[in-house]
């Protein structure tokens, strides 16, 4: 609503200091509002660069306590943890996903010995680390099989869950798997695991570089548009969504990120759950390499993901998380 007009009213007047800009601005980025993804490599004293995410790195194990350091220093909350498995450790059925003493369970080990609770653990729920075909997914005449499917991420989330793991995170766009998660963790007394539904997941292009980064890239076979979501549609978001707050999710994402602004804000606005934004591996590397490029410069980083926080996302999943201090300053 317009409640004046110029020359009465002149909206420049408040831009016109750096105080004044700041002091009435609508939103604002602290550490606080982000998830550090850590890539994990077995074998040790291992930083192996990705080439396809400059700047970006696989860690083995025994390296990944420096940047653990690093992000409670900084007071980021919450890692995410992602698997490069060995392309012998690989098959049909994506049985390493279970096994204990994968890559995903030995950091979460590790993690929780060292720093207990100072810091949350994230886990991705899905196969497509762990399979030959690179698909999120059992699948069966090339189709992904649904039911199937979920029985092995209800084990997953269990596994991940008794080894430490405090957020669940099923990216797998099954449908069901969030109740039937749900309903195995509290029968085995892991009530207060909490589950990040990626409920709104779509079938992107912007995902390259992150299939690069856990060796799934050359592997997969065709598409995954048939169980991820259609770039087209945004009504369908908000029935996903629905779907897993009733089956149970306490918080939700959105991926990828700043094409989907809009979803973000739809949900955000139909819906009182916490809502989360994956600014993507693709659209990570656009920016850096349009920075390395000097095409952009480093302000567009802190303008991306201020857009995030804009639509209405609580918290964003960003491989520049570990050098968000410097961004916002």
């Amino acid at each position: 609503m317009i409640t004046g007009s110029y020359p009465n009213l002149r909206l420049r007047r408040s831009r016109k200091n750096d105080w004044s800009r700041r002091l009435i601005q609508e939103n604002s980025l602290s550490s606080s509002d982000f998830i550090l993804p850590i890539f994990l490599i077995d074998g040790k004293n291992k930083k192996q660069p990705i080439k396809t995410m400059p700047g970006v790195f696989r860690y083995s194990i025994d390296k990944i306590g420096h940047i653990v350091d690093k992000a409670i220093k900084n007071k980021i909350p919450m890692v995410a943890l992602f698997p490069y498995t060995n392309s012998k450790l690989k098959n049909e059925i994506g049985t390493e996903a279970l096994n204990e003493d994968n890559l995903v369970c030995r950091a979460i080990q590790y993690i929780k010995k060292k720093y207990r609770n100072e810091i949350g653990i994230m886990c991705d729920v899905a196969l497509d680390p762990y399979t030959s075909h690179g698909h999120d997914g059992l699948i069966k005449s090339g189709y992904i099989l649904n039911d199937e499917t979920n029985e092995i991420l209800i084990n997953q989330s269990l596994l991940q869950s008794e080894m430490g793991c405090d957020v669940l995170a099923p990216s797998d766009m099954m449908d069901g798997r969030i109740g039937k998660i749900r309903k195995a963790l509290d029968k085995n007394g892991y009530q207060l695991v909490q589950i990040l539904s990626y409920a709104v997941k779509y079938a992107s292009s912007f995902y390259g570089p992150f299939r690069d980064a856990v060796g799934s890239r050359g592997l997969l076979k065709g598409d995954k548009k048939t169980y991820q979501m259609d770039f087209r549609n945004s009504n369908e978001a908000l029935r996903e969504v629905a779907l897993d707050i009733k089956e149970g999710a306490d918080m939700v994402m959105v991926k990828p990120g700043m094409p989907y602004l809009d979803i973000i804000k739809s949900v955000k606005d139909n819906f009182k759950i916490p809502v989360l934004a994956y600014q993507v591996s693709g659209e990570y590397s656009l920016l850096t390499n349009s920075i390395n490029k000097r095409l952009i410069d480093k302000n567009s980083i802190l303008e991306s993901l201020t857009s995030f926080k804009r639509a209405g996302a609580n918290a964003i999943v960003s491989y520049y998380a570990d050098r968000i201090n410097e961004i916002i300053l």
